[in-house]
């Protein structure tokens, strides 16, 4: 069901009027700040996130409920924008679900760092970090495909999702009714 309502956003018009546009978002077109997220360059594009979702909630899926999940990847995807409407002027337009899903991803090693093997998490936590890394310096893995990808967006929602992590720690923590 969700593949039919990503792949809804993917033509070329839904993705015009609902990309991240930073023009746009500054004129007052604020609904792209969550859009852009939901909109794919090609059909290659939206099979490569949809992918990593499903990877996501196989592996971390269990880890947090699903209000929870919804404020991780809220996190995630407002780390990514507060990045590029103040740090990233340049950047003219984004689509796609990659950033979001580095935050997913975070923010699933962090629970697994409580219940998980740690010499496995942190295994998979240096090889996310590596490749953060990499990308900051070297720029997008050779794999990527032809699409650009914007780098920035993976490093940023990685630190929105384990901002979001760490705040479900810190109130399930200090305030357990709440969790």
């Amino acid at each position: 069901m969700s593949a039919v309502v990503l792949s809804a956003f993917s033509g070329s018009a839904a993705r015009l009027v609902l990309r991240y546009e930073r023009n746009a978002i500054l004129d007052g077109q604020i609904w792209r700040l969550l859009t852009g997220h939901l909109v794919h360059g090609n059909a290659w594009h939206l099979t490569l996130n949809v992918a990593g979702m499903g990877l996501v909630a196989l592996l971390f899926g269990r880890d947090y409920s699903p209000w929870q999940w919804l404020g991780i990847l809220l996190a995630s995807i407002a780390a990514i924008d507060i990045g590029f409407v103040f740090y990233e002027p340049q950047l003219e337009w984004y689509v796609g679900l990659s950033g979001v899903l580095h935050g997913a991803i975070a923010a699933g090693l962090m629970a697994w760092w409580h219940y998980e093997n740690r010499v496995l998490t942190l295994s998979v936590a240096l090889l996310l970090i590596f490749k953060l890394i990499w990308e900051q310096h070297r720029g997008a893995l050779p794999f990527s495909g032809d699409m650009p990808v914007i780098v920035d967006a993976h490093l940023f929602g990685a630190c929105g999702g384990l901002a979001g992590a760490a705040l479900i720690w810190l109130i399930q923590r200090y305030w357990p009714s709440r969790g």
